[in-house]
């Protein structure tokens, strides 16, 4: 058996695949904050000067029982990876609904879950607004693939009200290969699109379902369109022709409620 086979390596590379890494020293100070949150390690630049809020991040980590460890910038910017913003400070954060999805499918879909897909949402504050609702809603899962989308940043910390460290937030590479994973585990794929006639309203997929939720501007991919087993829209009146992807998302989190 190769290391990277077994039972002990694979766990280790579990827990660490579930760490979501925030920086900025508000964005942490804030997750700190939650009290649902957990912390596994805080890092901190060498370089920082005395200052109140990292007194504070320090006090709550500590509180928190996290390893608190000190880099120079070089090292902390490959932590953060994003030197410009970090203000000297990351932490990895073990948040409840945070995971590879292909961990998530390990388990049995709900038969009527709730699953929104994000195909290339570039705006940190359309990501974060689209997390506060599935979160508030009844959104079993949010599919985030790592590449064509916005990363969870400030802004999205920000957008999001904080519920980024409590959402169930399922990281993928690409989304078309964990789409396909999902539809071999029974669930329906369906896209929302203003051309089509069925409608939201009308739309019961007798399944879990998983809505796919387009790029700003260009909408669902053709690659992904071809996926899908069906494809929805929202009602306009009075010459709208379209809404916001983080009011489509809201009105899918609470469809059933």
């Amino acid at each position: 058996m190769k290391p990277s086979d077994s039972p002990a390596y694979l766990e280790k590379k579990r827990f660490f695949d579930s760490l979501l890494t925030v920086y900025g020293r508000k964005p942490v100070l804030e997750a700190l904050q939650d009290t649902s949150s957990q912390i596994y390690r805080l890092h901190l630049a060498k370089s920082n000067q005395p200052a109140a809020i990292l007194d504070e991040i320090i006090r709550l980590a500590r509180e928190k029982g996290a390893e608190i460890l000190e880099h120079d910038r070089l090292a902390l910017s490959r932590i953060s990876r994003n030197a410009k913003q970090d203000q000297g400070v990351a932490a990895d954060l073990v948040c409840r609904g945070y995971e590879h999805y292909s961990q998530f499918l390990e388990r049995p879909l709900p038969t009527d879950g709730c699953f929104l897909a994000l195909d290339g949402i570039t705006n940190p504050a359309n990501l974060g607004m689209i997390i506060r609702s599935a979160c508030a809603g009844k959104v079993n899962g949010i599919l985030l693939p790592q590449a064509g989308s916005a990363k969870i940043d400030p802004l999205v910390i920000k957008a999001s009200a904080g519920t980024v460290f409590r959402a169930p937030i399922l990281r993928c590479e690409k989304l078309r290969e964990a789409l396909e994973k999902f539809q071999a585990k029974g669930a329906s794929i369906c896209a929302l699109s203003s051309h089509v006639h069925q409608t939201l309203r009308e739309f019961n997929p007798g399944s879990a379902c998983v809505y796919v939720l387009g790029n700003e501007t260009e909408g669902v991919s053709g690659e992904v369109t071809q996926l899908c087993d069906a494809q929805v829209r929202i009602p306009m009146n009075n010459g709208v022709e379209s809404l916001n992807v983080a009011v489509t998302a809201a009105l899918i989190a609470f469809k059933d409620s």
